[in-house]
C-alpha cells in the first residue's frame, strides 16, 4: 500500500517536471503589397486556366492567390499561408505570375468576373507565414 503510494506520488510530481513545451516553428509577416484579382478564364490566362504554374488544379470557391516572383524570394513561395486586408480567411499560394509584375498578388475569384472587377486593383496589407529559421537566414 505505501508502494502504491509512493509510486502515484511521484509518478504525479514528475509528470509537471517533465512537461514538453511545443514552440510554433512559424512567424507571420506582414507585407504592403497591390492586389489584384483573376479568374480561371482562358481569355486571362491560357488555353488551360485551371492549371497553375505550380502544376495545381484551381477549384472555384477555393481561396487561392497568385503572387509576383520577386515575392517569392521574400518566403511567398508555394503553399503559403496568408491573410489579406480587408478579406476573411486564409489564403493558399497556388500561382506565380508573369516576371514582369513586381510586389504584387493576384487573388483568385474562380469564374465571377464581377466580383474580379469590382475588387479592382488596391494597395493592402498582407501577412504571410514563413518558417522561423529561414527568416534567420535571410537575416544574413
Amino acid at each position: 500500500m505505501i508502494l502504491k503510494l509512493f509510486l502515484s506520488i511521484s509518478l504525479f510530481f514528475w509528470s509537471f517536471t517533465c512537461t514538453h513545451v511545443e514552440t510554433d516553428p512559424y512567424t507571420w509577416k506582414p507585407l504592403k503589397v497591390t492586389a489584384t484579382a483573376y479568374n480561371s478564364l482562358a481569355y486571362q490566362t491560357d488555353n488551360n486556366p485551371q492549371i497553375t504554374a505550380f502544376g495545381d488544379s484551381l477549384k472555384p470557391g477555393k481561396k487561392y492567390i497568385a503572387v509576383s516572383r520577386d515575392l517569392e524570394a521574400l518566403g511567398l513561395s508555394h503553399n503559403t499561408p496568408v491573410t489579406i486586408e480587408g478579406l476573411k480567411g486564409i489564403y493558399l499560394v497556388k500561382d506565380k505570375m508573369n516576371s514582369r509584375w513586381v510586389n504584387k498578388i493576384d487573388i483568385y475569384m474562380g469564374k465571377d468576373v464581377k466580383a474580379a472587377r469590382e475588387w479592382g486593383r488596391k494597395k493592402v496589407h498582407i501577412m504571410y507565414r514563413v518558417l522561423k529559421e529561414q527568416e534567420d537566414e535571410s537575416q544574413y
